[in-house]
């Protein structure tokens, strides 16, 4: 879909992040120019087995390439920069952002291959603007749980935008620095035309509580934990992550760092002075093991940064990276966002098992939020007081309630836009609608696939956990067409061969009757051999066990 030259008209399409939870991405189109907000992935479901991540569908913007000017990032998630290493194989463009977040972006990007310098990475600091083709960002300082978390005015000639990112209003952060107040207000008396609003804490009444009430927390945790203490956190939470180490400092226990993003998440913040490391604080396995277990602390964080894959491997008897021993202390140092699901709470039944203390949020203070809940939604919508309101970043419950506190101060419903992935929104003088839709939807990752894995693969790959796999091997004639092998069958993830020998026997049985009965008939055709084998063998095994292996026949020619 073209973009056409109109100053009169904008155009804003979601991509990600709409209806969802993670791989945010957002399209503003004006003047035959588009700016991307936000590049970012989600971590796969429980039911795409094998998948490493989601990432947006880009084709809109590879069909639009020559128009984009830009892609803005609010700050270094992988929600919101995940997907760059992917996208920017197929689309060149410059990555505007803050210092700490394009230092996270420039690992990512080395980690995966590129080249230092291949990408234009163009480093916009807190407080100041840049002009990127007809659109003037500015980057407003917000707090959330990583510093350099960027708001973004985006001003045209038909008027201003505020893409929130994500945020909460902290009066006591960690870091001592406060959202910029003042900018956000000066954006609302001046006008602005569109606010987009991050919605993940929108269920949520009252306000998010501060990392002030957090380090007290982990200061109790620290002050009675009689052994080692584990704590599993986001390797993207550099604030929680600042607190723990200076507690360690002062508790006279020393650290070990555990995860491959932790690490480089650390070593990035601390060379670009965003982070501080104490001197002799931090060890390696090596030194650690020479210390009383009261003296330890192991940070932990799994793949994409989450702190809960570190734990199953330990929790559910995979390959450890650490044993779990009684007496340890292991905290769960996230958010309430991150304890669904039934494989978290299996972890930490297991952790309990092997004789752990568990802290996790639900019976401490330990997981406070870095988003905003309803009365801080209620009060940037306030600051900014804009004509047009798109809740965003959220699961589409999460949309509708966040749309439902927009109404409560004030702005008309029809001036608010509850928006799918793909919609296209159009504002001008006239008013505001949705127009169409434009390709927008999941692109699954696969090791060093991208894309080339669809529900098919998926299906296929649910059906061989649930029921396994039955191959049937069949050794043929070339020149006669006549069977003079097997059938043989080799069974994986079904039945145990030794223990269902007649079973199996039957089952060669019903495939001769087949092969006698092509044979008889004169058919040839390997397609139409392999579906009556693989139907009828499917009748007879489902009758038998009430279970539907896959079953692949393979018929070898000799």
């Amino acid at each position: 879909m073209a973009c056409a030259k109109n100053k009169d008209r904008m155009s804003i399409i979601p991509l990600g992040g709409f209806g969802e939870s993670g791989k945010n991405m957002l399209a503003i189109e004006y003047d035959g120019e588009i700016l991307v907000l936000d590049a970012g992935l989600m971590l796969p479901e429980e039911e795409m087995l094998g998948i490493d991540c989601v990432i947006p569908d880009i084709s809109f913007l590879l069909e639009n390439e020559e128009k984009i000017k830009g892609i803005v990032l609010s700050h270094g998630h992988e929600g919101h920069i995940g997907a760059l290493p992917y996208i920017l194989r197929e689309l060149s463009a410059p990555v505007y952002g803050t210092p700490l977040t394009l230092g996270l972006v420039e690992d990512k990007l080395l980690g995966a291959g590129y080249s230092k310098g291949e990408t234009k990475l163009q480093e916009v600091r807190l407080g100041e603007r840049a002009q990127i083709g007809s659109f003037g960002v500015d980057f407003i300082r917000v707090n959330h749980s990583i510093p350099d978390a960027a708001a973004l005015g985006i001003h045209t000639d038909l008027g201003t935008i505020v893409y929130t990112g994500d945020f909460k209003f902290d009066q006591t952060p960690a870091d001592g620095r406060i959202t910029d107040f003042n900018r956000l207000t000066e954006l609302g008396d001046g006008g602005v035309l569109l606010l987009l609003s991050e919605s993940t804490n929108a269920e949520k009444a009252g306000c998010t509580g501060s990392e002030l009430e957090v380090e007290e927390t982990l200061e109790k945790i620290f002050s009675q934990a009689e052994g080692r203490l584990i704590i599993a956190i986001s390797a993207f939470n550099l604030n929680r992550l600042q607190q723990v180490l200076q507690l360690s400092q002062r508790r006279d226990r020393k650290v070990v760092l555990v995860g491959k993003d932790l690490m480089a998440a650390v070593r990035t913040a601390s060379r670009l002075k965003y982070f501080q490391v104490p001197e002799k604080l931090v060890l390696n396995w090596g030194h650690m093991e020479d210390l009383p277990s009261n003296k330890q602390v192991i940070l932990a964080s799994g793949s994409r940064g989450s702190p809960f894959s570190i734990l199953a491997p330990s929790a559910l008897g995979g390959e450890r990276e650490f044993k779990i021993l009684p007496g340890d202390t292991v905290v769960i140092a996230s958010g309430a966002g991150n304890l669904n699901g039934r494989m978290t709470t299996r972890i930490i039944d297991h952790l309990f098992l092997e004789g752990a203390q568990v802290i996790y949020e639900g019976i401490s203070g330990i997981g406070a939020s870095s988003h905003a809940a309803q009365e801080e939604l209620k009060m940037m919508i306030n600051l900014v007081r804009p004509r047009y309101f798109v809740p965003m970043h959220g699961e589409y419950r999460q949309l509708m309630h966040h749309s439902k506190l927009a109404r409560a101060v004030g702005i008309p419903g029809e001036r608010i836009f509850i928006l799918e992935n793909g919609n296209i929104l159009q504002i001008s003088a006239a008013g505001a609608r949705v127009t169409g839709k434009v390709t927008a939807g999941k692109v699954l990752v696969d090791g060093l696939g991208v894309g080339d894995v669809g529900r098919v693969v998926l299906r296929d790959r649910r059906h061989l956990s649930q029921d396994g796999i039955l191959i049937v091997v069949i050794t043929m004639a070339k020149a006669k067409g006549e069977v003079v092998a097997g059938p043989d069958l080799i069974s994986r993830g079904f039945v145990y061969v030794r223990e269902s020998e007649d079973l199996l026997e039957e089952a060669r049985d019903k495939v001769r009757e087949v092969l006698d009965k092509c044979e008889e008939n004169r058919v040839y055709e390997w397609s139409t051999i392999k579906s009556m084998v693989r139907q009828t063998l499917g009748r007879f095994l489902f009758e038998r066990t009430r279970r539907r292996p896959m079953i692949l026949p393979i018929i070898v020619e000799i």
